[in-house]
């Protein structure tokens, strides 16, 4: 009899943009702590694994000027996530952060002190940037083309890796009666030369408690793939759906095999929005209401705007889809988005195939395409729907969110939660310390110690 696979739950919180309903009277504030601190709580009670923070390095603009629909302003991350370690005891921290724009050591010291101030929670969502709108804010300026800012962020990584590793978790002796503080004199050394960093001196921080921070990434491109599965704990699926799910979780898991991983070292997790119902009819009535009120004539053609990068105000958005073709070559009518369609055209012949077999308005095509993978249902119906989905490997787990922050997590953690498990494929109790333990993910060896 084979062994059910256990869920794998992430919580998560975006910023203002037209998935969070942040005109609903009921939504909280984006920037106190209390939002914040309430998403957290209400995931730890649900045993989740982790609490996702996403991060956006500029507020976004429409033909220069910012909409409203899409700003991703948040407080800093790493102060938002400390503050979150103080009060709780057991979920993952995972923060996004820029490995374009960010340096290796300075990266290094901000996690790993995470990580010891949560007692081994802390984990980095390894994200670049691709655009020079972004880049303008920081030091550099520009931006990376895609094959050198996939090298840099390796680089990146590797480093820190190096960093983390330049402790072992014995060199602290602080032995009182023997007046001994270090086991070795070099402890905390490093040198790197490479072609975006050349580096070296003494880290500052001692090994992590969970050995390293756990690694985070997305990836859909084959060198994205690549990346992640040689190097993530984690990989973010962008697959809601069977089969597409089960092929993508195959070839990530295989990809990791042939780094020289296991299957297991990695998991694989999709995003997932979900509205719950007493009954059927209901959740499907409530669904198509919030979907409805996310998805203005604005956001409409907003969205499409970055497919076509065009201005498409004047169209009607109860019309028919724009009749002129995209303009891939101008510049970027949106700016500071990593919503870049690999092949423009061929995303406008799906939409405009897919407007005229099922005949809807230019509108009616963005509330069908531009979607989550939402979980609808009853309590009981998401519960069967999350635990087929993992247990026929579509992935190991989902990351959730909601439309109504911070409220909206509530409902999942008291109805769906308790049936999750009662079907014994999620913990009642944590049963260890450090996320790394929690996500069932290896311990790093400790590296080999040189110098006594």
């Amino acid at each position: 009899m084979s062994t059910r696979k256990q869920i794998i739950l992430g919580a998560y919180l975006g910023g203002v943009n037209h998935h969070t309903a942040w005109w609903d009277p009921r939504a909280g504030s984006q920037i106190e702590f209390s939002t914040f601190e309430h998403t957290a709580r209400t995931a730890e009670r649900g045993k989740f694994d982790f609490f996702f923070l996403a991060e956006g390095l500029v507020l976004r603009e429409r033909a220069g000027r910012i909409f409203d629909q899409d700003i991703i302003g948040r407080p800093d991350t790493f102060t938002v996530l400390a503050s979150l370690a103080a009060v709780t005891d057991h979920l993952g921290l995972a923060a996004t952060i820029n490995a374009t724009f960010n340096e290796p050591y300075e990266l290094a010291r901000q996690i790993a002190s995470l990580d010891h101030l949560s007692g081994g929670r802390a984990a980095w969502n390894v994200v670049t940037s691709f655009d020079a709108f972004t880049g303008r804010n920081f030091r550099r300026g520009g931006f990376l083309d895609r094959s050198r800012r996939y090298e840099r962020a390796e680089e990146n990584l590797t480093l820190i890796r190096q960093l983390w590793d330049s402790w072992r978790s014995d060199d602290i002796v602080a032995d009182k009666a023997g007046g001994r503080f270090l086991r070795r004199p070099d402890a905390g050394a490093f040198e790197h030369h490479g072609n975006h960093f050349d580096v070296h001196g003494r880290f500052t921080v001692p090994r992590s408690p969970q050995g390293r921070p756990v690694i985070l990434q997305a990836g859909v491109s084959p060198q994205g793939r690549d990346f992640a599965a040689a190097n993530a704990d984690a990989i973010f699926s962008p697959y809601g759906k069977l089969p597409e799910a089960t092929e993508f979780y195959r070839d990530v898991k295989a990809r990791a095999i042939a780094a020289g991983r296991s299957a297991d070292d990695i998991k694989i997790l999709p995003s997932a929005s979900f509205v719950i119902g007493d009954t059927e009819a209901e959740a499907v009535e409530k669904y198509h209401e919030i979907r409805n009120q996310q998805v203005t004539g604005q956001t409409a053609l907003i969205l499409l705007e970055q497919i076509w990068n065009r201005d498409l105000s004047e169209y009607d958005p109860e019309g028919p889809l724009p009749d002129i073709d995209p303009d891939p070559d101008a510049e970027p009518i949106i700016q500071g988005r990593a919503f870049v369609h690999q092949d423009r055209f061929e995303t406008v012949a799906r939409l405009r195939a897919i407007a005229e077999e099922k005949k809807l308005t230019l509108r009616e095509v963005v509330i069908d395409q531009f979607e989550r993978g939402p979980l609808v249902g009853t309590a009981a119906r998401i519960a069967e729907q999350i635990d087929a989905f993992v247990q026929n490997d579509g992935s190991d787990g989902f990351i959730l969110g909601s439309h109504l922050v911070p409220w909206g997590l509530d409902d999942f953690v008291d109805e769906v939660v308790p049936l999750l498990q009662d079907r014994g494929v999620l913990r009642a109790e944590y049963t260890g310390t450090t996320l790394r333990h929690n996500l069932g993910l290896r311990v790093p060896a400790d590296p080999v110690a040189v110098g006594g």
